[in-house]
């Protein structure tokens, strides 16, 4: 796997169903540089066992993570807050779904203050975290996501924030309330290429994602903005060159760049695989327009090593 580097040492290296009568389609086997192979349950249980007592949830478990044992192991987990039932349907992602019309699902008062006691018991000095989509709530749950990082800051004040969010469904005021709240990071997910939004990312809107990073970094200018995507859906090279010239045109400075990895047969398959030089490849192209960190391998995912790339991101505009 293959991390980044710039002027230093590399970091590292609508939900489709399946017909009914269709039997699913066997996913295909894992090529050696896709595939993990150290597992840790220990340390995994043991960090389940106190999330659960505090009623919280991890983006790791819920969309089922390739990295889960190694980043367990080290002690890191991105909390997944606004509760565990997203109300959209993307065809990538495993988290189970909200229908406001069949679910009352409140949000938990208790959360962001037993965010802030977990972060800190797991003595962490990066904090990250995101959330489900939550569109039935009138603020999309901005309020709720600005109030765990102030009380993440309040508990860890010598801890790094980086908050993963939604769109908001463009609402830039939501935007804005999770950045005065006062993350170090700010990262939103474009997913994927604009081709492909109908088939992976069925109720976002491309323009609109990239509006929301273009505003956080007019809004807080100290606060480094990312973004990440994923390959292997069936995008073509040059779409992923277009895709990152966008991001550094709305101002984004950290990308990171992984395989996508189909969670349950319900989710759409994997398209291709693609090699490692080919993410080696992406990650050059994009450090040559700028990026200050771009993170690029098989197992790379928005969210991990996130406290690495954000150092390095700082090095970069030393």
């Amino acid at each position: 796997m293959r991390g980044s580097s710039r002027g230093g040492t590399s970091v590292i290296d609508s939900l489709v169903q399946i017909g009914d009568s269709a039997p699913p389609p066997k996913r295909p086997r894992l090529p050696e540089w896709a595939r993990r192979s150290k597992t840790h349950f220990q340390s995994l249980n043991h960090l389940k066992r106190g999330l659960r007592e505090l009623n919280l949830h991890t983006v790791c478990e819920e969309a089922r993570c390739p990295n889960i044992h190694e980043c367990f192991h080290r002690g890191a987990a991105t909390f997944m807050i606004l509760g565990e039932l997203c109300t959209r349907g993307c065809g990538f992602c495993s988290v189970r779904k909200l229908n406001p019309r069949k679910h009352d699902v409140r949000l938990d008062a208790a959360e962001p203050a037993n965010v802030a006691r977990m972060a800190r018991e797991m003595k962490l000095r990066y904090v990250v975290i995101t959330s489900v989509n939550r569109d039935d709530l009138p603020d999309g749950g901005s309020h709720h996501f600005a109030e765990t990082v102030r009380e993440v800051r309040a508990e860890l004040p010598d801890a790094r924030v980086e908050v993963l969010t939604p769109d908001f469904c463009g609402d830039l005021d939501a935007v804005a309330r999770v950045l005065d709240a006062g993350p170090h990071v700010f990262n939103h997910n474009m997913e994927t290429v604009p081709r492909l939004y109908a088939r992976v990312r069925p109720q976002a809107i491309y323009r609109q994602s990239l509006d929301v990073l273009a505003f956080a970094r007019r809004h807080s200018p100290s606060v480094l903005t990312k973004s990440g995507f994923m390959a292997g859906l069936g995008e073509a090279s040059d779409e992923v060159h277009a895709l990152l010239r966008d991001l550094r045109d709305a101002g984004t400075q950290i990308a990171t760049i992984g395989q996508y990895l189909q969670p349950t047969r319900r989710n759409l398959p994997v398209e291709a695989f693609v090699t490692p030089e080919q993410f080696d490849a992406w990650r050059d192209y994009g450090l040559s327009l700028g990026f200050q960190a771009v993170f690029s391998g098989p197992l790379v995912r928005s969210s991990y090593m996130a406290d690495l790339v954000s150092e390095e991101a700082q090095r970069g505009l030393c």
